[in-house]
């Protein structure tokens, strides 16, 4: 049994307190048993709108996992793609000029998954034009300034990238499941913040500025969901039911400091929180989104919340960091 009262508990807390507008937990075992519970606002401004368990969220840089993670295991599953290739056999024209000395072209897949380049985490690419196949064009040909290996949206811009030359298709024809949609997602929206770049509140439009600008859809964002999408998606890695045994040995094991294939293992003070098993992993999303496996114990979770809305640039905002691994030890409390 599942107390999903006593797991959602820290986030009805937090939207009692005005910490957050709205949030939804999903709680899946591997036996299919699941839970869900939710609280709150999809948006306050400008009209208030009671959240629901059929509200698409955002899933920000969650779908670096469900998606262009899953889709580049699936290729390399199907011998379409070397993981330790280097990108140029997807995209032979990357820095098609300096073939001889540039350091991006010895980057592989693999490289990329882990984030263990020299790639910055984040350029504000959107600001370099409007046109989604320029600004791709774009992030091929620019020399990019080398750093430590980060975190990095650009890993996954590339990855997304080549997704698309080696199927000959939009990452959105992949087929991703009932709940999980390349935005506008087709039911009703969760509001995240006002941009002041596109002027507007956005609701059912990405959020991720460099996404917005290349066409909505790419490998680092873009990914809308619904609590029992992604609990879906969560439960098919669970039983194994639609993925490998090479695919859940690439996302368990770490490839770089605490990083997998795509996703992160449990570390230190991590979002998943201090309860969960060795063998967990996780990702999370800027815009208040976060999904965690526990193998071990065959349970899995994911907290969804507008946490942004209606601006990043808030004390409320950031309480985000803090609720994750209550919720994480919550959840294992309540399924123990």
């Amino acid at each position: 049994m599942i107390d999903i009262d006593a797991a959602f508990a820290p986030a009805a807390a937090y939207v009692a307190d005005g910490r957050i507008p709205g949030a939804t937990l999903g709680v899946v075992t591997a036996s299919g048993e699941r839970a869900v519970r939710f609280a709150g606002h999809a948006a306050l401004v400008p009209e208030r709108e009671v959240l629901t368990e059929h509200h698409w969220f955002d899933l920000a840089s969650v779908s670096k996992v469900i998606a262009a993670t899953t889709m580049i295991l699936m290729l390399a599953d199907e011998g379409r793609l070397d993981l330790d290739a280097p990108l140029t056999t997807a995209i032979p024209d990357l820095r098609q000029y300096d073939v001889a000395n540039a350091a991006e072209r010895r980057l592989t897949f693999r490289d990329c998954l882990a984030h263990r380049t020299f790639l910055p985490a984040v350029e504000p690419i959107y600001t370099y034009g409007d046109d989604p196949n320029r600004l791709r064009a774009f992030v091929l040909q620019r020399e990019w300034k080398h750093g430590p290996p980060v975190y990095s949206d650009i890993n996954f811009i590339l990855l997304g990238i080549a997704i698309e030359r080696i199927t000959g298709q939009p990452l959105s024809a992949w087929p991703l499941g009932e709940g999980l949609s390349y935005g506008p997602p087709p039911g009703p929206a969760v509001a995240t913040e006002f941009c002041h770049w596109r002027g507007r509140m956005l609701k059912g439009e990405v959020h991720d500025e460099n996404c917005s600008a290349l066409g909505g859809t790419a490998g680092h964002a873009g990914l809308f969901g619904t609590v029992a999408g992604v609990l879906d998606f969560a439960e098919a890695f669970l039983n194994g039911s639609s993925v490998s045994s090479a695919m859940i040995h690439a996302i368990c094991t770490p490839q770089f400091e605490h990083r997998t294939c795509g996703w992160d293992s449990r570390y230190p003070g991590w979002p998943g929180g201090d309860a969960c098993s060795p063998g967990t992993i996780g990702h999370t999303g800027f815009t208040g989104t976060g999904l965690w496996v526990d193998f071990d114990r065959g349970v899995a979770w994911t907290l969804l919340t507008n946490r942004v809305h209606p601006t990043r640039h808030s004390e409320a905002a950031a309480s985000i960091f803090a609720l994750r691994p209550a919720i994480g030890d919550a959840v294992i409390a309540a399924v123990s």
